[in-house]
């Protein structure tokens, strides 16, 4: 199957593929802008973005909102004409904050999961910024559209619907996705493309829906477009390729997991989450957990540190970092990845048949 490009409110990539957001410190400028020059569209992990500014754990609003800019020039600098998105985590306590300073720095298109990103819309307001929400369901689609709609009369440039074979935080229930109960990306995307369809027939506006979770290679893809998507998000397989922001002992984690390696945890963020089953991950499921040295009250509403099994921005600094042990999540098919690649050849292998 040839494939089209992808239009996202105006914003054309010449290949239908999104770079998922992986954070913290796997998806910055390098990776983000390496995609974008291969035609698709890459996007900066916005979450504790900062984590390598020496200021940042004395201040880590402040440092995380001078990486947002920093990061985005230099992916401008390195792509100049592609298309350089961002991703933020809705639940985070400083979203609004991190939005309005990406939005400020000019950034294309911005994509929001772990939650509902129901304010999302007034935070780009008046400018050129595209929005598209993650979400893994009909039901929370219709959720999404109907308040933007109310509140904003602001309608999505895309929808993003992630499958449960995804990589980090999941928007699936722990219990199903143990049991193996909840639905498959097919099964959400299939019900997605319907409701949105209808929708927009009704509004008289066209919104791709986009698929992700799991995705691997150019027979996924074509499949994902039989279904009705207009476009894929990737991420693990990015993850893996010499351009990618991550150290190479994150890497090489990818290259030794084997399929039964994945485990589903719950994250200190009450969500479910896929990560590989490092020594990290047993010593704070199955050992006690491990104390948290330093909180950096990114989610204080919702992490509680004297009672977390560990501090899981700390977790995935020192994965990124490949100082330490850390916590490294991966999507549900990193057991088939037995080699770094590259952008290039990774955008290869899921658009040319």
């Amino acid at each position: 199957m040839k494939l089209p490009e992808l239009n996202i409110g105006g914003l054309s990539a010449r290949h239908p593929v999104i770079q998922g957001g992986m954070g913290i410190g796997i998806s910055l400028s390098g990776l983000a802008s390496a995609v974008a020059n291969a035609g698709g569209i890459g996007i900066i992990s916005g979450v504790q973005i900062g984590f390598r500014d020496p200021e940042f754990r004395k201040n880590p609003v402040a440092a995380n909102l001078r990486a947002i800019g920093s990061e985005l020039r230099r992916a401008r600098e390195l792509a100049p004409d592609g298309i350089i998105g961002m991703n933020f985590m809705s639940i985070d306590a400083h979203y609004d904050e991190y939005v309005t300073e990406a939005v400020k720095n000019g950034v294309d298109l911005i994509i929001s999961g772990a939650g509902l990103p129901l304010s999302l819309p007034g935070l780009v307001e008046g400018s050129k910024t595209r929005i598209a929400p993650i979400v893994s369901s009909a039901r929370a689609c219709r959720l999404i559209l109907t308040k933007w709609l109310k509140k904003f009369n602001r309608f999505p440039d895309a929808i993003v619907v992630e499958g449960p074979l995804a990589g980090g935080h999941l928007g699936f229930h722990l219990d199903d996705l143990l049991a193996g109960t909840n639905q498959t990306l097919e099964q959400a995307l299939s019900d997605v493309v319907a409701y949105v369809r209808g929708f927009c027939e009704k509004h008289g506006v066209a919104i791709p829906v986009i698929a992700a979770g799991g995705i691997r290679s150019h027979d996924d893809v074509c499949r994902m477009f039989d279904l009705g998507a207009s476009g894929v998000q990737v991420g693990t397989l990015f993850a893996a390729t010499e351009e990618c922001d991550a150290s190479d002992r994150f890497k090489q984690t990818y290259i030794d997991a084997r399929p039964e390696d994945v485990r589903i945890i719950k994250s200190p963020t009450g969500f479910a989450a896929r990560a590989v089953n490092t020594d990290f991950v047993q010593r704070a499921y199955d050992r006690g957990g491990i104390p948290v040295e330093h909180c950096f009250r990114c989610m204080p509403e919702i992490c509680n540190a004297a009672e977390t099994p560990f501090c899981l921005s700390q977790a995935l600094f020192d994965a990124a970092t490949g100082e330490k042990d850390g916590l490294v999540f991966c999507g549900g098919r990193v057991g088939e990845i037995t080699e770094i690649s590259t952008v290039p050849e990774v955008m290869h292998k899921l658009c040319e048949a």
